[in-house]
């Protein structure tokens, strides 16, 4: 199976990203009656609560790591990553197999 990436941002409105370090666990929470994004995916760090969303934008997403929408539909309600790279204009993981939903 191939492995899924995507970007974090929207991390100078909660904690930053310089606490993120490489290996971090991260939480991905679906906001479907998020007002702005009905593809919304919060990310959560345990210990911190909400820390970011998945980018779902052209301009926010890094290199071919997947958007919000795209992975929208692929994952449950909740699902899991873990940090593969902090970057100034965001943070790349990588989603846990464990994470997809058989479809």
């Amino acid at each position: 199976m191939e492995k899924i990436y995507f970007t974090v941002t929207g991390t100078k409105y909660y904690y930053g990203n310089e606490f993120l370090e490489y290996g971090m666990k991260v939480r991905l929470v679906k906001e479907p009656d998020n007002e702005y994004d009905k593809e919304a995916i919060s990310v959560e760090v345990k210990g911190l609560g909400k820390i970011g969303y998945v980018a779902n934008s052209a301009y926010t997403v890094l290199g071919k790591s997947m958007s919000a929408g795209r992975i929208y539909d692929k994952i449950g309600s909740r699902a899991a990553g873990k940090v593969v790279h902090v970057l100034p204009q965001g943070v790349l993981c990588r989603l846990s197999k464990k994470s997809l939903s058989v479809t």
